[in-house]
């Protein structure tokens, strides 16, 4: 069984050493440069029938690697790693010492199967054996060869090398285990993989190809800059504008084609595609004057597209409901889901669309269910069992799981589904993916309320809704700190029965860079647990310091590190184990701590802070230390944040964090 959160699998193999891409075209490089950006010591080979591409596909890696030292995205010697055991051939004996062999050729299945058929000749009986196409069945291309079962298709979206999402067709001829070390890999390495069935085109081309079909098939009505500026409501570019960047309207007529012939006529190509190389049509910078009732009509039949795509995926479980929101976003560029789309404009409209959709276009697929139905499902929490164990990820990559109050509800939705369930012992949380366990707290509308203390309290105590019932269990949540954990994901940890870590994890309260302090509990419970600690989190509160994962063992806050992300939720269930039945709650009355002694108002990182915010922050934990509960205590706290947002320094703090611009205290106090 394949484990929502590919990190919990445990691989039957290492990452990669040694990688053949086949194919050195347009998107063969780029898969090629994500792979050697991402494994550090891969040895690369590109492989194909002429010099010239190959040539070229080399200086589009130095050339990458260039902009990304230009862009500080990489240092001299990571761009050096990049270009080094780089090499070309023309020959197909480079993949016989293979760990993975990729086929990135064109849409041709005849081609393709003519590749494999070699690869197989010459590849060692483990490697794995995938290729990227956007709408070949994995069944057709694998067909005639001998070991099937360490085939798939991994399906990546351009630019391959930035764009993070990747699908891995699970298919009735590859080991089951297949699917689940390729998310393991894939996720280990920053992409984000999403499980879809065999099926022509799989799932997100089913929703991009047909929106850009629908799209071409508005051209007698529409201009496509008018489309182009109608679909800007959804996406960040539209149609005609994306398919002029990627030369795409051959691959719709493949792909739809191929979707009419085994679907229906309703999916043919909108026959414009055979006779146009590009499209005149604006940017997305630049929209264009459209007319009420053209926005309206073209509005319309690009919503029953989304409409009828996304109920056809899910109602043939071609793919799951948030990886489909996920997708469409990371890799399609649509500002929200499609779902998320239907929820904002309600039911009663949803309807009106496909009465329309179904009168003006017979035969697309749409909902068979009640449209609430569509709705019921976790768009941001995955949730596997482990021994007995709810390991609960919170999935956010986009936002390097950052917290949200939808993510909020989601996390306690599933602990009081399961929380009074016999079989279940406790809880795990982590974050996704090797980067971060969360990057914080959304700012969501704290904004609006700056300058209302009253306001800003409440909107703390609302945040806290999910740690205080954590506070309150019976069975023991343990953190998995997967990576990072900043601000109010580092609260939410803190505020777990138990903290374990790998070992690059590290632990920081940024909040005071912004102007404001802790709004979770963070300047209370910390000195309740690990009041010998106390020191530490003067300085990760007052001054911002990042703690390490070893250090915060050394201190007791965090209770094991693991060596990898597989031990790291075994080491997790076992402390699970062992704070079953023994969990005590948070002690009333005061506690005896060190108090914070006067500080300049510089960050760890010599920023300057203002010294107002850290006075709050200071009189915060001074009076929650000697506060008669723990209630009380938090109560300081919310009323420190909500004290906090009606200074200057919030303001110019939050105004700074939006702007995406240092904050600067000089004139703020």
């Amino acid at each position: 069984m394949t484990c929502a959160n590919p990190l919990l699998h445990k691989p039957s193999r290492p990452l990669p050493e040694r990688a053949v891409v086949v194919g050195a075209g347009t998107i063969g490089p780029d898969i090629g440069y994500y792979l050697k950006s991402a494994i550090p010591g891969l040895t690369l080979h590109l492989l194909d029938v002429a010099e010239a591409p190959l040539e070229r596909a080399v200086a589009r890696f130095k050339n990458y690697a260039r902009k990304a030292v230009e862009r500080g995205k990489m240092n001299e010697t990571e761009a050096r790693r990049v270009t080094e055991n780089l090499h070309t051939s023309l020959d197909y004996s480079v993949v016989s010492d293979a760990d993975w062999v990729i086929e990135a050729a064109t849409e041709d299945l005849a081609l393709k199967r003519k590749i494999f058929a070699r690869i197989e000749e010459l590849v060692r009986p483990e490697a794995l054996i995938t290729s990227n196409t956007s709408s070949l069945p994995a069944e057709r291309i694998f067909v005639e060869l001998r070991h099937k079962e360490r085939a798939t298709v991994t399906h990546f979206f351009a630019p391959a090398w930035r764009n993070p999402v990747v699908e891995v067709i699970s298919w009735t001829g590859a080991d089951p285990r297949l699917v689940g070390d390729l998310n393991w890999i894939f996720c280990m390495t920053g992409k984000v993989p999403l499980v879809t069935a065999d099926v022509p085109c799989f799932m997100l081309d089913r929703v991009f190809d047909n929106w850009c079909n629908e799209a071409a098939l508005l051209l007698s009505e529409a201009t496509a800059a008018e489309i182009d500026t109608t679909a800007l409501e959804f996406v960040h570019a539209g149609p005609f504008f994306v398919l002029n960047l990627a030369n795409g309207n051959p691959i719709i007529v493949e792909t739809n084609t191929l979707q009419a012939a085994e679907e229906g006529a309703h999916y043919r190509p909108a026959p414009i595609f055979r006779s146009v190389a590009t499209w005149r049509t604006i940017g997305p910078d630049k929209p264009a004057a459209v007319a009420d009732a053209v926005r309206a009509r073209v509005r319309d039949r690009l919503l029953g597209i989304l409409v009828s795509q996304t109920a056809d995926i899910l109602d043939r479980k071609i793919g799951e409901s948030a990886d489909l929101e996920l997708g469409c976003r990371l890799a399609l560029g649509f500002k929200a889901g499609p779902l998320d789309v239907m929820r904002r404009i309600g039911d009663a409209e949803v309807e009106r669309i496909v009465a329309r959709t179904r009168r003006e276009r017979p035969g697309l697929p749409l909902p068979c269910r009640p449209l609430a139905e569509y709705q019921e499902f976790h768009r941001h929490v995955l949730f596997d069992d482990v021994g007995g164990v709810k390991v609960i990820t919170i999935r956010r990559p986009d936002a390097l799981n950052a917290i949200n109050d939808e993510i909020t509800d989601e996390i306690l939705a599933v602990i009081r589904r399961f929380e009074d369930d016999e079989a279940v012992r406790g809880f795990v949380l982590t974050g996704y993916g090797p980067r971060a366990f969360s990057a914080g707290a959304d700012i969501g509308r704290f904004p609006s309320v700056l300058g209302d203390a009253e306001a800003a309290a409440q909107y703390a105590r609302d945040c806290a809704r999910l740690l205080v019932h954590i506070d309150a269990m019976r069975k023991p949540v343990v953190a998995a700190l997967n990576g990072m954990a900043l601000g109010g994901g580092l609260e939410i940890a803190l505020r777990c029965h138990g903290i374990v870590a790998v070992r690059g994890a590290s632990l920081q309260l940024p909040e005071i860079l912004l102007g404001i302090v802790p709004g979770l509990g963070g300047m209370v419970v910390p000195y309740r647990r690990w009041p010998k600690a106390a020191a530490a989190f003067h300085d990760m509160m007052r001054r911002a310091r990042r703690m390490s994962a070893k250090d915060a063992h050394a201190l007791g806050i965090i209770d094991a590190v693991a060596d990898d992300h597989v031990g790291l939720i075994d080491a997790a269930v076992a402390r699970v184990d062992a704070l079953a039945g023994r969990l005590m709650p948070l002690g009333d009355g005061a506690v005896q701590i060190e108090p914070p002694a006067p500080i300049e108002p510089v960050a760890a990182n010599g920023q300057l802070l203002s010294a107002q915010a850290i006075g709050i922050l200071d009189a915060a934990i001074r009076a929650g230390a000697v506060a008669p509960s723990l209630a009380a205590a938090l109560d300081i706290g919310y009323r420190a944040f909500g004290e906090s947002a009606c200074t200057a320094a919030a303001r110019e703090g939050i105004d700074a964090f939006l702007g995406r611009r240092p904050a600067d205290f000089s004139k703020t106090g």
